[in-house]
């Protein structure tokens, strides 16, 4: 689309005031380096992984304390679903393409695979364990870089961060003893 311009009248003076087509006004403001696409972009596709293997976990998990378990991927899942789409939108207000598509999931996630069919409870908490503390080594790899380049951004890392470290403290107390007995 063309810039159109539109001649005003002040008083005795003609201005010229240049006017902006919808697609223009969508590309102002700040503006994401490669870099910080990519950090970002790492981030997304780990939330999506984890919320995709809490999904099979939730799914396919078995044994004691099984409801508990049961329940507790659900509020996982949620939450890593809240913060992918959060990310996301960030990408997007800064001119960024977020890619979510599942190839792209599978070729990037840092995140191990979630193995198939039942697994135990015992075993459920270890492997999400695992993959909370994945999801939040990505997080704080890239955030440094992030906060130089959009504080804004990082803050939004730092509540990911502190979210996911409270249930890998949570899930992973489940299989664990008390200190010192």
């Amino acid at each position: 689309m063309a810039k159109s311009t539109t001649t005003k009248k002040t008083g005795d003076s003609t201005k010229h005031a240049a006017k902006t087509t919808r697609q223009q006004n969508a590309e102002k403001g700040f503006t994401a380096s490669k870099t910080l696409a990519d950090n970002l972009q790492a981030v997304l596709v780990d939330l999506l992984d984890l919320a995709i293997q809490g999904k099979q976990a939730h799914w396919n998990v078995v044994g004691r304390n099984f409801r508990d378990t049961h329940r507790q991927l659900d509020e996982i899942i949620d939450d890593a679903r809240t913060f992918s789409d959060t990310i996301a939108e960030r990408m997007r207000a800064l001119h960024a393409v977020p890619d979510g598509r599942s190839a792209t999931i599978a070729k990037t996630s840092s995140l191990p695979e979630f193995p198939a069919g039942e697994v135990s409870t015992t075993e459920t908490i270890d492997l999400v364990t695992e993959r909370l503390e994945a999801a939040v080594g990505t997080a704080r790899d890239v955030h440094d870089a992030v906060d130089e380049e959009d504080p804004t951004s990082a803050d939004l890392l730092h509540a990911i961060i502190e979210r996911l470290e409270q249930f890998a403290w949570m899930v992973s107390a489940e299989n664990r003893s008390p200190a010192g007995r």
